[in-house]
């Protein structure tokens, strides 16, 4: 083959090579073209709507992540995307004051689709929010709120310290480290503690009782009066305090803050910390920390002997929570130790004596953290789980469940074997599930109904070597509540709701054959005896209360910067184990007390109005209520009794019918930007109606007045005086007896009635902030309780008998958000 025939060969090979790749390449782009003219021709058509109502939602913004454009709905909610392909696509839904939802769709042809948004869900929510507490806006119950920002300043203290920011709000204390919070003239078992939706069980009928809460737990505190209780029980005679947590954040972030703290009075510190993180999804996670430790507080003259305190908590929170369902499980645990003022513990009634005429404790020792009898140990263990799901058109529905263990030890000085061994030791532990369902589909008109069971069971230990105070029982409880709020115009709401429950306590208790006579309960009750042993009879009583409560309020707009409430509610409250099983001597309170088998609920119609108004340079608010309790069930002593431990004053408890009435003032008006003055007054009145005399432990008129001057340029920093002034109680139930001193000789008038002297407190606090980073900042606070070191005693201080309260207290505050 010559040299020109193979040239021509190779020269035809590759032009068929050429040929056929052009061929091919002709054959895809015909392949291609044909493909997408068959799969992206597809349309969609969408339709945004409210998820409660089902009403189109106009001007809703739909981002096509796949095709990187942007539609919006029509006047009908509706919209339309053309020339999809076959396969996924994202869409990104927004509108103003919605939740964004991210929805993806497979597309295998034209597809319409409804797409449900939360609307209004600002509205829902919206909290209107100021430096100091604050009135919660959508509601018709009298209802204030204390936001993260002034609960960070009460970080190493209570609960009832916080509370005293809302006017109407004080304590009933035992010393200054059990603090229980008293709502206009409650407390106790007639107000309820709802901690992360969960009511607080935790032997609450005690004065001397503090709430088992770590209040660094909590995002914020509202304190509800009147119509809005009703969902939370209907024995909430006082009202509500509700503890919630930070809300949870729907994006992928890690964010928290540590607290650390110390002060002079008690030579104490407290440490706090929070991590929390949160995930687009709905997935969250956060765990809380504290640690607290306090020795001998001080009084301005000497240390107060025994009063440390030791305190550790922690709590565990996570789930998911998306708009439409999600779960929870939450749990927490809290110890405390707390010493009570071993001048405080009296051996019988001439001590007492002695201590009233005395101006000084009798035991007065060098400064220490130990902590001796007497005192108290109390664990709180809470367990919750939460699922709730949202149904278009419809509503929302949630299920609970929660458990709680709360071991209560109270130490007595005692000697010898028994020296290191509890004069009261309890266990309670209480199981609840609820389930309720929110129906919201229509905003002007919302119903709630709910269902709530309880089973609980109090273990008195007779290990202890003393008379059980209280005795075993268990006790089962079922509610069942519906309340509704009508949006009648723009300007006036109602709201109205019932509730039953139902109550039975079955306890079995042993009674001295004497105490069971002389009480009557011979004649009454003999059909509990269950056997008689020596002198005694183990008995088997049976409670069964049947409680109706009800409410209706309403919220009338009088302009933009003004509007008024109006609330009636009923209330009804059976005794609580404490009132009606009581028999022997309550160490800590150093007296006999006797509770009464024959015991009524108590029946509570409460009536109250406000008015508030709301302008750039005034903040005002004020509360008028008048409440007539009818059974009304409290402590009245009646004589003296002997003992073994020498001669202790016996109480009782008794029914009277009582009326409460007040007015709660809070006020705020800022002079300059720089420059504002606040006011917190508070003014009540309680009568025993059928004696005609004063009921006693009621708070006396009190006026709290602050200078406050900002400077947000200067890292935030904000400085504010505040003049705390308690009048003196000049109304109050005359308890005074006499008795019998045996080594004297002679029979004198023991006065526990007459309150102490009026007093004027200073308070100083200051604080900036410093950013260290972008996502970082540092806020500095210092707050001197107590300026000028003066001393005083308070009326509602159970201690008041034996000491001073706290001197000057200087505490410097350290917080690390992040």
């Amino acid at each position: 083959m010559d040299v020109i025939t193979l040239e021509y060969l190779k020269l035809k090979y590759i032009l068929q090579t050429l040929l056929m790749k052009y061929f091919l390449t002709i054959l895809a782009f015909a392949f291609i073209h044909l493909s997408f003219s068959q799969n992206c021709k597809y349309i969609f058509l969408g339709e945004v709507i409210d998820f409660h109502d089902k009403t189109p939602i106009i001007g809703a913004t739909i981002y096509i992540k796949n095709l990187d454009k942007y539609v919006t709905s029509d006047v009908d909610g509706k919209f339309r995307i053309e020339k999809l392909c076959n396969g996924e696509i994202t869409l990104v839904i927004s509108h103003l004051a919605c939740v964004t939802k991210t929805q993806t769709f497979v597309i295998k042809g034209d597809m319409a689709k409804t797409i449900a948004l939360e609307h209004h869900i600002e509205e829902l929510n919206e909290v209107s929010i100021s430096a100091k507490a604050v009135k919660k806006n959508t509601v018709t119950a009298q209802e204030s709120v204390i936001k993260s920002e002034v609960l960070k300043k009460y970080s190493s203290l209570s609960l009832g310290d916080a509370l005293k920011e809302v006017p109407g709000i004080s304590s009933i204390n035992t010393g200054n480290t059990i603090v229980k919070p008293m709502v206009n003239g409650m407390h106790s078992s007639r107000l309820l503690i709802i901690n992360n939706n969960v009511r607080l069980q935790d032997q609450d009928w005690g004065i001397e009782h503090a709430p088992s809460i770590d209040i660094n737990s909590a995002n914020q505190i509202s304190v509800i009066k009147g119509s809005g209780a009703l969902r939370y029980g209907g024995d909430a005679i006082g009202g509500v305090v509700v503890l919630n947590p930070a809300r949870m954040i729907l994006k992928d972030t890690l964010y928290g803050k540590t607290i650390a703290s110390g002060q002079t009075n008690g030579r104490g510190f407290s440490l706090s910390s929070s991590l929390n993180k949160t995930f687009e999804s709905g997935w969250f996670a956060n765990v809380q920390g504290m640690v607290k430790q306090n020795g001998d507080f001080e009084a301005p003259d000497y240390i107060l002997t025994n009063t440390g305190m030791q305190s550790q908590g922690f709590s565990i929170n996570g789930g998911k929570k998306t708009f439409e369902s999600g779960f929870e499980v939450f749990y927490s645990f809290l110890n405390n130790k707390i010493g009570i003022l071993r001048s405080a513990h009296i051996g019988n009634i001439g001590d007492l004596v002695d201590a009233i005429n005395s101006q000084e404790p009798f035991v007065v020792e060098d400064f220490s953290y130990d902590i001796n009898s007497p005192k108290q140990e109390i664990t709180h263990h809470l367990l919750k789980g939460l699922y709730y799901k949202r149904f278009k058109n419809f509503g929302k529905l949630s299920l609970q469940y929660d458990y709680q263990n709360n071991q209560r030890f109270e130490f007595d000085v005692r000697v010898g074997d028994d020296r290191d061994k509890p004069a009261l030791d309890l266990n309670l532990q209480t199981h609840s599930v609820m389930a309720d369902l929110i129906l919201d589909s229509n905003l002007n008109r919302k119903m709630t109904f709910g269902l709530m069971g309880r089973y609980q069971n109090n273990f008195a230990n007779p290990d202890t070597g003393v008379r059980r105070l209280i005795p075993d029982y268990d006790k089962y409880d079922f509610g069942i509540y519906g309340t509704s709020e009508w949006v009648i115009n723009g300007k006036l709401t109602v709201d109205a709701g019932l509730r039953y429950d139902f109550n039975r306590i079955n306890a079995k208790k042993f009674y001295q054959i004497s105490r069971w006579e002389e009480r009557g309960y011979d004649t009454d009750f003999s059909n509990t005896i269950i056997e008689t042993q020596g002198s005694q009879y183990l008995t088997n009583p049976i409670f069964d209360f049947h409680n109706f409560s009800s409410s209706a309020g309403l919220k009338y707009s009088l302009d933009d910067d003004s509007y008024l409430l109006a609330n009636y509610s009923l209330a009804s409250r059976p005794p609580n184990p404490s009132e009606l099983f009581s028999d022997g001597l309550h160490h800590s309170a150093a007296r006999i007390e006797l509770g009464d088998l024959r015991l009524n609920q108590e029946v509570s119609n409460r009536i109250s109005a406000s008015y508030n108004l709301d302008t750039p340079n005034l903040l005002l608010n004020v509360d008028v209520f008048y409440n007539r309790v009818n059974d009304f069930i409290y402590l009245k002593p009646s004589g003296i009794e002997q003992t073994i431990r020498g001669a202790f004053p016996v109480w009782e408890f008794i029914q009277t019918n009582a009326s409460f009435y007040g007015i709660d003032v809070s006020a705020n008006y800022e002079f300059t930007n720089n420059l504002q003055w606040s006011n917190t007054t508070s003014y009540i009145k309680a009568n025993d109606v059928i004696e005609d005399k004063p009921i006693i432990d009621i708070p006396a008129f009190n006026t709290n007045n602050a200078i406050t001057f900002s400077k947000p340029e200067w890292k935030s920093f904000s400085a504010s005086l505040k003049s705390e002034w308690v009048f003196e109680q000049n109304e109050f139930p005359d308890f005074n007896f006499e008795t019998f001193i045996a080594s004297t000789d002679e029979t004198i008038l023991v006065d526990v009635s007459t309150p102490p002297p009026a007093y004027h407190l200073l308070h100083f606090y200051a604080e900036a902030t410093i950013p260290i980073s972008k996502q970082t900042t540092l806020n500095i606070g210092l707050n001197v309780n107590n300026l000028l070191d003066t001393n005083y005693r308070t009326y509602l201080n159970r201690l008041r008998y034996f000491a001073d309260d706290l001197g000057r207290n200087i505490l410097l505050q350290l917080q690390l958000n992040y």
